[in-house]
């Protein structure tokens, strides 16, 4: 028992977000009176406007994520630090549709959310100059042709400075997301992969579908391919290796043989979910930090939302029993996002399968929580310029 009681986290983690002003919020309100007049002369809380131009009420206005800044014109995206990206993409599903509808439900279940922590005592409205810059234009009936829009504008993105928040659409958005991001990077990029499939299969459906995402992205240089494509020119990013591709929570029966042999031949790593249960969310952040981060000057974290057991994120298009709990999948977030990351990847919500949004709000978990984290370790935003 600690000697004294009053010595907790959370009453620390209040001290520390007191120390954070709340001079957007003010601002919030103030813009929200100028621009969407002032309410009947029966409301004493003169702070309320007559139409919703403001964070509040939750249940109203036009939705972005956290109801922060949309970023129409795509060419002032250098102004802030961090951009939200929606890929409403789902070609690449080879059983239940509908993470093409995964962004929007997101926005939405955002609204339910203040911006700030206590856990972490961060206010990411204060401490990060986050946008949404809307969605990627993609091509539903062409895999190809919307993997080269969103590298384009996921490339665009990063050469502006911006860190990417990325929300799919299905999980064959991991290749062209991290080809956007692999080329502005100084060296080689290591991967976390959280999720209960291993999605390094050459191929499914004789396409480059969500099973496929890391057998195209790691570089294999002795690797030859016998399907006759014409854009297999090469397997993987030269600066992406397979033994920085760290892979977390796999496990179950959703047909991955070919995928094991891939990540056998490949000498990639693969921690099941067990391993994690038996290591633990520091133990398993740990080494996946370790392995993803050797010889790297960079990682990228893709989490695809069906490493999360069912019963808490049923939304998706292969559930899986048996996978990771809400508490430890974020803690292990946290954690690797503590290092720094040069972009995020959220995939494999579809709204059509969840109950009560549970499942968009989890993938909303894990983008505020490891945005949280990167603000916390200063790896992104401003802390230092706005604490008091």
């Amino acid at each position: 028992m600690a000697d004294d009681k009053s010595d907790f986290q959370g009453k620390r983690n209040l001290e520390s977000l007191a120390r954070i002003p709340q001079t957007k919020q003010k601002e919030a309100t103030r813009r929200a009176l100028e621009l969407g007049l002032e309410a009947a002369p029966s409301i004493k809380d003169r702070d309320i406007s007559l139409f919703s131009r403001g964070y509040a009420p939750a249940f109203a206005g036009i939705n972005t994520l956290l109801k922060m800044p949309y970023c129409e014109d795509v060419r002032e995206v250098g102004k802030y630090e961090a951009a939200f990206i929606g890929e409403p993409f789902d070609t690449g599903t080879t059983f239940r549709p509908g993470a093409r509808w995964g962004p929007q439900a997101v926005r939405r279940i955002s609204a339910l959310y203040d911006g700030y922590t206590i856990n972490g005592a961060v206010d990411l409205h204060e401490e990060l100059d986050l946008c949404d810059l809307g969605d990627v234009y993609v091509i539903p009936g062409n895999i190809e042709k919307t993997f080269d829009q969103i590298t384009k504008a996921i490339s665009y993105i990063v050469e502006q400075g911006v860190f990417p928040v990325i929300c799919g659409g299905d999980h064959s958005l991991g290749f062209p997301n991290v080809r956007g991001i692999a080329p502005h990077i100084d060296g080689n990029v290591g991967i976390i992969h959280v999720d209960r499939h291993l999605d390094c299969s050459e191929m499914q459906m004789d396409e480059r579908m969500h099973g496929t995402p890391w057998y195209w992205t790691c570089h294999e240089a002795s690797a030859t391919t016998h399907r006759d494509h014409a854009h297999m020119h090469d397997v993987g990013l030269p600066n992406c290796l397979p033994e920085n591709l760290v892979q977390l929570g796999i496990g179950g029966w959703a047909g991955m043989r070919d995928a094991a042999i891939i990540a056998r031949r490949r000498g990639s790593n693969v921690l099941t979910v067990e391993d994690v249960g038996r290591l633990g969310p520091e133990k398993t952040a740990e080494i996946a930090l370790e392995l993803a981060w050797k010889g790297c000057k960079a990682v990228y974290l893709s989490f695809d939302i069906d490493s999360i057991d069912p019963a808490f994120a049923p939304g998706t298009g292969t559930p899986e029993p048996g996978g990771l709990q809400p508490r430890e999948a974020l803690e292990i977030v946290r954690l690797v996002a503590t290092e720094g990351l040069c972009g995020l990847e959220v995939v494999e919500i579809s709204p059509p399968y969840d109950v009560n949004d549970n499942t968009a709000q989890l993938g909303l978990r894990v983008m505020l929580d490891a945005l949280a984290a990167m603000v916390t370790a200063g790896k992104l935003g401003h802390r230092d310029a706005v604490a008091i």
